[in-house]
């Protein structure tokens, strides 16, 4: 049996437990967990899991009394950081939820944590060990495209409204969606571009369609506009638009949704841009839209070298290689993979490689440190109008993860 210990069991985590690392070793029981919610993570538990949790009121006493193989953290976004400086302490291996951190004083303190510690980190980026990525990575590492000198990614996010009707719309704990959604993408292009990002210059928007003057606390079911406006739950299922359905969600148009300039609200963008230069000189662009909505959701990349192009897009699950100076082009479709384009299942296979001593993690705590200092950079250039210099990891744990 490989016994899990979890701090901060919310939803997240519970299918990262239940489905992806259950589905390759069906013997991992969650045997201790962190979390305030008693009541609602019991219900959360998997049927498996209900008898031998135990709860426990700190990381320190689960460690010690839990007799775990491994950690995992799920917390809210602010306290990933927290939780996982003091991980560092463990020679546990340890499953960290993105971002790892919401702030530079947080960032800097969780490095200082890992630069002597022997606990092994797999961070949740599932999108740079997706098929579609790793495919794309496996060309342009052969040379199939030449020296890569530009990017173009791009992320719709046709379920957007996420940001603002649930818990992300607190700006308190997400730290923004440069950290919460770009986190991802900023990681697996400097992983396809095969050097970190180095300068950022970045741009937002706000209040053109999220937030509003609509009273403070408004859920649909007291509104007396049901009928007329397009984000009730009643026109979402007419309009095949998505989105919570409750009737006692949020108003995305409400004073306390997103109004710029209220630091008690979340100040989450309508959509956003980051203008990147990787070391060596190459550059790249990256936007987020939350707006979108349908089949206008699409996420990938467009790589371009002197001698071809790769491309994809997770949304359509395909890949597509062109000959720049010959007369043909390959397309790839992939299959069925699972959530998150099959990162989910890759990252629990290399946690449980971890925990068995087997394989090295594919996103070690660097990759999530390098997000983060470059999610940071962006969301300082967005308000400031300036170019921002990227902090870069420092080298005692760029040699710790070459080792």
């Amino acid at each position: 049996m490989i016994r899990l210990g979890v701090v901060g069991y919310g939803g997240r985590i519970h299918y990262v437990v239940n489905d992806a690392i259950r589905g390759l070793a069906p013997d991992a029981r969650v045997v201790g967990v962190v979390d305030p919610d008693e009541a609602g993570v019991r219900k959360r538990l998997g049927d498996c899991d209900k008898q031998d949790a135990v709860f426990y009121k700190s990381l320190d006493e689960m460690v010690r009394q839990a007799k775990l193989d491994a950690l995992l953290i799920g917390t809210r976004c602010n306290l990933h950081a927290v939780y996982g400086a003091q991980a560092a302490k463990y020679d546990l291996p340890l499953y960290l939820e993105k971002p790892i951190a919401v702030s530079m004083e947080q960032a800097i303190a969780l490095e200082k944590a890992f630069e002597n510690s022997r606990c092994q980190v797999v961070v949740s980026f599932p999108l740079r060990v997706s098929p579609l990525a790793e495919l794309a990575r496996k060309y342009i590492a052969r040379g199939e495209i030449g020296q890569p000198i530009h990017v173009h990614a791009f992320n719709f996010v046709n379920y957007g409204t996420v940001y603002w009707e649930q818990a992300y719309r607190d700006y308190s704990i997400t730290g923004g969606l440069f950290l919460q959604k770009a986190t991802h993408d900023l990681d697996y292009l400097a992983y396809l571009m095969g050097k970190p990002i180095v300068r950022v210059a970045a741009m937002l928007t706000r209040g053109k369609v999220y937030g509003g003057d609509k009273p403070a606390g408004l859920i649909c079911s007291k509104c007396d506009e049901q009928d007329t406006c397009i984000e009730s739950p009643r026109n979402r299922k007419r309009n095949g638009s998505g989105g919570n359905g409750h009737p006692d969600k949020p108003c995305v148009f409400s004073v306390d949704s997103g109004l710029p300039g209220n630091p008690t609200v979340s100040a989450n963008e309508d959509c956003s841009s980051v203008v990147m230069e990787f070391e060596g000189g190459a550059h790249g662009v990256y936007s987020q839209v939350f707006f979108t909505r349908r089949d206008a959701g699409a996420r990938g990349a467009i790589v371009s070298g002197y001698q071809g192009t790769v491309s994809f897009d997770w949304a359509q699950d395909q890949f597509r290689y062109v000959r720049h100076h010959a007369p043909f082009t390959a397309t790839e479709k992939v299959g069925q993979v699972g959530s998150h384009a099959g990162g989910d299942q890759e990252l629990a296979f290399d946690f449980l490689g971890v925990i068995r001593g087997k394989n090295k993690s594919r996103t070690p705590i660097q990759t999530g440190l390098a997000s983060v200092y470059a999610c940071l950079a962006a969301r300082e250039s967005a308000e400031t109008g300036q170019f921002v210099p990227v902090r870069q990891v420092g080298a005692s744990l760029l040699a710790a993860a070459a080792r």
